[in-house]
């Protein structure tokens, strides 16, 4: 089953980012999934699949 995901949502991923944050907010939604880094702002864009399995939790909901 396909996640739903809204852009605005703010999760929690598995792997802390470099900066020391896990918060992403949700920026693009399609194929790819394009997401911002709460605290340093750096964007990244992942594959739908990989998206799936990295994220921890839902933060809030957009």
């Amino acid at each position: 089953m396909v996640m739903e995901i809204r852009v605005g949502d703010v999760v929690q991923m598995r792997k802390i980012h470099p900066c020391g944050s896990y918060e992403w907010r949700v920026v693009r939604v399609g194929a790819d999934i394009g997401i911002k880094c709460m605290k340093c702002e750096r964007r990244v864009l992942l594959e739908r699949s990989i998206f799936e399995r990295r994220v921890k939790q839902f933060l809030s909901r957009g």
